[in-house]
């Protein structure tokens, strides 16, 4: 029996206990309203009377890394973030520490998560109940940049946004709320809606020359896509001599930020320093990755902000929009509209399918209409390979989701086995499962 009163009156004993060592400021929580451990508490009818008083767990907020903030007070010690990290990712940077009541998550030796060797993926914020866990949020520099008359600020958003921006108003997963996501931007007071897919094209035009340059040119194989900086963190800690296989293309925001400042700004005679990049994300790793040095130009970085897809949610919220209620609106397109294969990077198999047809394009010198590489989709293996015959070349691929799964897939390239081309991305799923959605 799963409801006696026995049952519930235990249930609720728990939640008291919980509560009793618990940061109550749910009205200022990142978490407020979105929070399981609130939401058990409303479903089972406990109250601020019901807990008990007693010794509580200091408020130390580590927010040493540039993409999140922890703050212990609100953790619950249920231990879902150091399991994704560790059994999931293969990282484990986070884990229990002492023991009993004085137990906290943290870092070995008490280190902030920022000197670690953390790879900003954000799994351990998406799996958090509470509000222990929060990306670091820039909705406010974002709004001044807005409020600024002299700045001009493009806001771009990745193909993972809309199919889940949706769900923080209420509609089913997977909803694609493209229209109403650019109507929103808009009203929000963004001078220019951007489509990140743009350089999602530009990005595997790019990767998919470098992957015909290396196999006919006898360059470094195999070939291994850049866009997800998560991936490209874990591989600069664990395995550094795979560097050199790495695509030398920037993530597709952070080329689209690039044209923005460079080729946009000259035809519309606009000084690059006016203008204000916002890219709108479903990860976090993308706020580590903007503020990387190396993706600057004369000292102006190629995107000046990210938030997640959930900071959008919140700064609709905050202007009192009815995002059910409005209308479908269109991006804005600065270089033409983009294709379908810019429209799967969000999801893993995604990038390696589009780059399979730009190089059927290329070789065979026109367009296909045999689109689909079937064998790269799917959530199902957490690695996926496939041998695709086009024109001369045989090229053998895998993709690999979740950073666990790259891990066992570069130890068999480094073990001898032969691939052309890999795509890895840091999220389980890729980019619709972001630390950030």
């Amino acid at each position: 029996w799963t409801n006696t009163p026995k049952v519930l009156e235990s249930r609720r004993k728990t939640l008291q206990l919980l509560l009793s060592n618990h940061d109550r400021k749910c009205l200022s929580c990142v978490r407020s309203g979105n929070c399981e451990l609130q939401q058990l508490c409303k479903e089972l009818g406990v109250t601020d009377e019901d807990y008990y008083d007693g010794e509580r767990t200091p408020s130390v907020i580590d927010d040493s890394a540039v993409h999140m903030i922890r703050d212990n007070s609100k953790c619950i010690l249920c231990r879902r973030c150091s399991a994704v990290c560790e059994k999931v990712q293969g990282i484990g940077v986070i884990g229990a520490n002492m023991s009993g009541f004085a137990t906290f998550i943290g870092s070995a030796f008490d280190m902030g998560l920022g000197e670690t060797s953390c790879v900003s993926c954000g799994q351990c914020i998406a799996v958090c109940p509470t509000g222990a866990l929060q990306e670091k949020s820039q909705v406010d520099e974002v709004l001044a940049a807005i409020a600024d008359p002299q700045k001009h600020v493009i806001v771009q958003t990745a193909p993972a946004v809309r199919a889940a921006l949706g769900e923080e108003f209420g509609n089913p997963i997977g909803t694609d709320v493209t229209g109403k996501m650019v109507t929103a931007l808009r009203m929000l007071g963004f001078d220019k809606v951007f489509d990140t897919d743009t350089a999602a094209d530009l990005t595997i035009m790019e990767e998919g020359t470098e992957l015909i340059d290396r196999i006919r040119g006898g360059g470094v194989l195999p070939l291994i896509t850049s866009c997800s900086p998560g991936w490209i963190k874990f591989c600069e800690h664990n395995f550094p001599e795979m560097l050199p296989n790495l695509s030398s293309c920037k993530s597709p925001h952070q080329m689209l930020g690039a044209i923005i400042k460079s080729y946009y700004a000259e035809k519309n005679d606009i000084d690059p320093q006016s203008i204000y990049v916002v890219s709108v994300m479903p990860c976090v790793a993308k706020k580590y990755e903007a503020q990387r040095p190396e993706l600057s130009v004369n000292g102006l970085a190629d995107v000046d902000a990210v938030i997640t897809t959930r900071e959008l949610a919140r700064m609709i919220k905050m202007i009192g929009i009815d995002f059910n209620a409005i209308g479908d609106g269109d991006f804005d397109n600065p270089l033409g509209v983009s294709t379908g294969a810019g429209l799967i990077f969000g999801t893993t198999g995604g990038v390696m399918e589009a780059a399979l047809r730009t190089v059927a394009d290329i070789l065979n010198g026109s367009s296909s209409d045999a689109i689909d590489y079937v064998q790269v989709r799917g959530l199902e293996d957490g690695i996926k390979i496939a041998e695709v015959e086009i024109a001369d070349l045989t090229i053998r691929a895998a993709v690999a989701h979740g950073l666990g799964n790259a891990r066992r897939l570069i130890e068999r390239v480094k073990a001898g086995e032969h691939f052309d081309f890999i795509e890895i991305m840091a999220c389980p799923g890729g980019c619709i499962n972001g630390g950030g959605q």
